[in-house]
């Protein structure tokens, strides 16, 4: 491990650690125990970082794959965006929300049952992440003017829970739907499945729905084809896993009821601190060295969020999209095979006390920790549960005590430290991850702004549903033939002339677990030997447990 040429902790602690007094936050680089000329020997990929950074934000291509531009901090911002036709459609999304928020609050529109009461968010990823984060951070049960929920998978079962706290309550419920393409799968998905559930219930899903998606797609013209109750703006340049300060998460949290205004204040705060060309006084890029320190610039080392905090307890999932997806990438920049990336997982503190922190300080040393310390534990006094000592107080001391435990036995780490959990400390956290991760993708020369290895999955998903199609026409074939003669997976592969027995199989097994129209005459320890009988109900789905 490299280490600084400080006598005392103390020493480390005064040398590496910032107060940012206008963001509320304290970045603390000690334990992760730099040599003390680190930053001048990154002098140079650090400036190219800041002025590349100046020219995204400029308005240069980000995404030469889709020839975009990356404008996340002008929705914070808008006079920094290049032209004016953004800056006033980002001014007109903002007032957009505001009215509509204002009149769902009043009643003034409503559902069929009467004033809205739940909010079930439709989406995926970046649509989801994201404000399913804020809503966990800043929302309330005493406090929330909607209640609110999400769909964030194509898990029917998932949905079902969902809705069986919904159920009696449809009516008062409002549904946004998130999609930019208006074409993804998952949010189509739960979007109809939605609509089902509204029709069950004999309502009209669209007397309850708004959609935020981009102009003209096909989610946009469904909407104004049915009558959606709204729409509301995404824009190209604006990337799933950074839109949490567009409509995708500002509509879900302001009819929420949460300060939304706070919010974006807090971000545009950071990102005003975090665009000096100064790596000793910007916390972003401080963060961005750090990471690449303790993964010799090749992501050697997981990055493990701990927040010490219930309220956080999505950030590390919302960072693990935001992080990995942006930095890990097969090539760099001049199309050279480095396979980079950032791992990322956490929960909360003290939870991961009783989890994997023994594994952190025994185990394999290929982590560091970011350690996410709240000095206000709650509103209102405590209780003492100890002499001179409340839950917060342990709280802290299970905080500092890991941290020490884990610099004494060699793991790194650093600590961030904010005043309190608020809309403007969510939104300082939010843009200064946001801008790390701009910082380090420059740092290691790969394009943090594209991403096509989710294109592969979701290409590869298509095929697969493309084969079961032909799976399920051959059984209708086969069955229209009169034939009862038992089906192996290779004996349909055959059929539907396919070399892929193996996801022919998985196809086989889904289908007889979901469906009547196929069901297992003989289940057998060895795949290639487990029999299926086809049956005469095409297109039925049934409830049917194995």
């Amino acid at each position: 491990m490299m280490r600084t040429s400080f006598r005392t902790p103390w020493e480390r602690f005064q040398r590496w650690s910032c107060r940012y007094e206008t963001l509320g936050l304290a970045v603390d680089l000690s334990r992760a125990e730099f040599p003390e000329n680190y930053f001048e020997t990154m002098k140079a990929p650090t400036a190219r970082a800041f002025a590349e950074m100046d020219a995204l934000e400029a308005g240069a291509i980000a995404n030469p794959d889709e020839k975009r531009r990356v404008g996340h901090y002008w929705l914070r911002t808008p006079g920094l965006a290049p032209d004016r036709k953004i800056r006033l459609e980002i001014g007109r999304m903002r007032r957009r929300i505001d009215t509509f928020v204002r009149e769902v609050h009043a009643g003034t529109i409503r559902g069929a049952r009467g004033r809205f009461a739940h909010l079930l968010v439709i989406g995926i990823g970046g649509s989801a992440l994201g404000p399913q984060f804020v809503a966990r951070a800043l929302g309330h049960p005493a406090t929330d003017r909607l209640a609110p929920h999400f769909f964030d998978n194509t898990d029917p079962d998932g949905m079902d829970r969902v809705l069986a706290v919904l159920e009696g309550d449809l009516g008062r419920t409002l549904c946004v739907v998130i999609s930019k393409s208006g074409g993804t799968a998952e949010t189509r998905n739960g979007m109809l499945e939605a609509k089902a559930a509204y029709a069950r219930a004999r309502l009209r899903f669209e007397a309850h729905a708004v959609a935020v998606t981009q102009d003209g797609s096909p989610l946009d013209r469904q909407a104004v084809a049915e009558g959606w109750l709204g729409r509301f703006p995404m824009w190209d340049w604006v990337g799933g896993r950074t839109s949490e300060t567009s409509a995708v998460g500002l509509l879900p949290a302001a009819l929420q009821g949460l300060d939304i205004g706070a919010l974006l204040a807090g971000a545009r705060a950071c990102d005003a601190v975090t665009r000096r060309h100064d790596a000793a006084r910007n916390p972003a890029m401080q963060l961005a060295l750090t990471w690449h320190c303790l993964g010799r610039g090749k992501g050697e080392k997981a990055m493990v969020v701990l927040p010490y905090k219930d309220r956080l307890e999505l950030f590390s999932r919302y960072l693990q999209q935001l992080v990995m997806e942006s930095l890990g990438k097969e090539r760099d920049l001049r199309g050279n095979v480095v396979h980079q990336g950032l791992v990322v997982y956490g929960n909360k503190g003290s939870t991961d006390q009783h989890a994997y922190v023994q594994q952190l300080r025994d185990g394999l040393n290929n982590f560091f920790v970011v350690f996410l310390e709240v000095l206000r534990d709650r509103q209102g006094p405590s209780i003492l549960v100890a002499p001179n000592a409340t839950s917060g107080d342990y709280l802290f001391g299970f905080l500092v005590g890991t941290r020490n435990a884990l610099h004494d036995n060699g793991r790194p780490s650093l600590t961030l430290t904010i005043d309190e959990v608020s809309p403007r400390s969510v939104g300082v956290l939010i843009a200064l991850f946001e801008r790390a991760v701009g910082f380090y993708a420059s740092l290691i020369r790969i394009n943090a702004y594209h991403q096509p290895g989710v294109l592969a999955g979701k290409a590869a998903a298509d095929a697969v549903l493309a084969l079961q199609t032909k799976v399920l026409d051959y059984l209708a074939g086969y069955l229209a033939g009169q034939r009862r003669s038992p089906l192996t997976a290779e004996s349909i592969a055959a059929g539907v002339g396919t070399p892929d027995i193996e996801t022919v199989f998985k196809i086989c097994e889904h289908i007889a677990a979901t469906r009547n129209v196929l069901t297992w005459q003989r289940r057998h320890a060895r795949p290639g030997a487990t029999t299926y009988r086809a049956e005469p109900v095409p297109g039925t789905v049934s409830r049917r447990r194995r």
